[in-house]
């Protein structure tokens, strides 16, 4: 986007809902995984427009280091857009392949508890063990284009 003084102009965009619809993304979209994968889709879009550099805004609020807009700007920054930012604030590979969900749904036992924390990633049907290697296989999707 370019802040100009008759309205702001948006050169790209990229949504979650686009990784189920065009890269066969099985889980929810409002998840780290989904977020790292709509940046790296939005940073492709980006390259093949010749850009090559952005400003991350994320408003008046201050969101929490390794929070999901952290995680969409490291997908932009592994696409090749410069984005100026402080390591520190971005997820782990691990939370950004969804380990942590995973981690979380093993500690589960109850399959009635593992049914209403997880429905929408069983209703998708993907098991949680595959959801690192699903995010993989979804990552090289997004990155052939």
């Amino acid at each position: 986007m370019e802040a100009k003084l008759g309205g702001d102009v948006v050169h790209v965009s990229a949504t979650s809902k686009e990784l189920a619809k065009s890269y066969g993304w099985k889980a929810p979209c409002g998840n780290l995984p989904a977020a790292y994968l709509t940046g790296l889709l939005a940073g492709q879009k980006a390259k093949k427009l010749g850009l090559t550099e952005a400003i991350l805004d994320v408003g008046v609020g201050q969101p929490l280091a390794g929070s999901k807009i952290y995680g969409a700007l490291k997908g932009v920054v592994d696409a090749g857009i410069a984005v100026p930012h402080d390591e520190e604030i971005i997820p782990d590979e691990a939370r950004i392949r969804g380990e942590h969900i995973l981690n979380y749904w093993k500690r589960i036992s109850e399959t009635e508890a593992r049914q209403h924390h997880f429905s929408r990633y069983l209703e998708g049907g993907l098991t949680l063990e595959d959801l690192p290697k699903h995010f993989d296989e979804v990552k090289a999707k997004i990155e052939r284009g």
